[in-house]
């Protein structure tokens, strides 16, 4: 990061350098913007055959395209992580009160992360892989040695809404409905807590200096925590903060950025050195009368671009410097998560269709699909050398995709 710590201190706007792109605009009946289409994307979509568009249309019946199938869960999958170094590894916990570490090879259990009484809806290894930790619902946290299979740490809290590892180091923290953040020491056990404010600690996330956290709260506040003294150093309230839960976050791998999204079907992007909230997204469906929310941002780690997945169905890339919807990218059903690819401006979106998208954030086409799953897909995780993905579902199944990720 030392080679970056000028371009940390500039503004927003001074790092951004976004790409000229030809869309156009359809308009509902009242005038309103009902769509952004692409030329390059709805000449695509008319070059489909009729096979392609079952395919990203998530009926039952499509092709399964994975390579393993994980069959060992006996309810809804909730949560999926792949091991960071290797690669070989992956992590899987569900509504039936189980974890699991399994070869993505051949999908071999390796062994049960055992001791939940509650739907497990956090899992992850650490940074190098050293460990391996789980949280349920009721709070309950362990955490195992992968070498030796053996547990190391358990910790009993109030109930969880999140868990993140420490980017560099073996340290957890669980954010929990009461608002604490709980912080430990892996495998000592030693803790620091950062305080609520009176209701429930929604999402958060390490910022890229390892040094501070974001942690967004059920009535749409957000703060920038110091992780060494545990205070808080930039408060979002009020006029400035979302009107109601905040569900995600994000921060930008080298500059002062964040960007979360809420409940209130906005997105913002704040300065995390200065708290100021630089811009706030309208991620909401035009002419749409039903319940929406924001339930997955991104920013993009290699160009000028943020991305919002909504309820709705709707995957929006945003130009960050002229604050526009360069894209809107319509699904069948409600997307539940993006990832950026590492290399390259292409965006995965999941959605309760069970299909994974992979999208052009230049041209906002979609140039892939991945089926096989019957079900809502409810999380995913792609592997760090862009080689592998693992999905998880309704259908009580992960199921292991190879990647073959153009313009990479």
């Amino acid at each position: 990061m030392s080679g970056d710590e000028n371009r940390q201190d500039e503004d927003f706007d001074d790092y951004i350098n976004p790409e000229d792109v030809i869309h156009v605009i359809e308009l509902d009946d009242n005038g309103g913007i009902s769509r952004h289409v692409d030329i390059a994307e709805e000449d695509e979509m008319e070059e489909m055959d009729e096979e392609d568009m079952e395919a990203v249309g998530g009926r039952a019946d499509v092709k399964d395209m994975a390579e393993i199938v994980f069959t060992k869960h006996t309810d809804a999958v909730f949560c999926v992580s792949i091991e960071p170094t290797a690669c070989q590894l992956a992590v899987t916990g569900g509504q039936d009160d189980k974890a699991y570490v399994w070869k993505i090879a051949s999908g071999e259990m390796l062994f049960e992360c055992t001791g939940h009484k509650d739907s497990v809806t956090c899992a992850g290894f650490s940074h190098d892989g050293v460990y391996v930790a789980t949280a349920d619902l009721s709070g309950l946290v362990k955490v195992w040695k992968v070498e030796t299979h053996q547990e190391v740490f358990s910790f009993e809290s109030s109930d969880a809404e999140w868990m993140r590892w420490h980017s560099g180091s073996h340290v957890l923290f669980l954010g929990t409905v009461d608002g604490d953040v709980w912080m430990w020491k892996i495998p000592s056990g030693d803790c620091k807590t950062l305080q609520n404010h009176g209701c429930p600690a929604s999402c958060g996330g390490i910022l890229s200096d390892g040094k501070r956290m974001c942690v967004g709260y059920d009535d749409g506040s957000i703060k920038i925590w110091d992780l060494k003294s545990a205070t808080v150093q930039h408060s979002i309230t009020g006029m400035n903060a979302h009107k109601s839960t905040v569900l995600c976050v994000d921060s930008h791998l080298v500059n002062n950025v964040i960007m979360t999204g809420s409940s209130d079907v906005t997105s913002k992007i704040i300065n995390s050195a200065t708290g100021k909230v630089l811009s706030t997204f309208d991620c909401s469906t035009p002419g749409s009368d039903g319940e929406d929310s924001v339930e997955a941002v991104a920013l993009c780690p290699t160009h000028s671009y943020a991305a919002t997945g909504t309820v709705s169905g709707v995957l929006s890339i945003w130009d960050t410097n002229t604050q526009i919807c360069r894209h809107r990218c319509l699904h069948e059903a409600g997307i539940v998560s993006l990832l950026w690819d590492r290399l390259s401006p292409l965006i995965y979106t999941s959605s309760l269709d069970g299909v994974v998208r992979l999208w052009d954030a230049r041209s906002g086409a979609m140039t892939a699909s991945w089926t096989g799953h019957t079900n809502s897909i409810l999380g995913f995780d792609i592997a760090r050398d862009g080689n592998v993905m693992v999905t998880v579902s309704e259908d009580k199944t992960a199921r292991v995709f190879m990647l073959n990720t153009p313009d990479r």
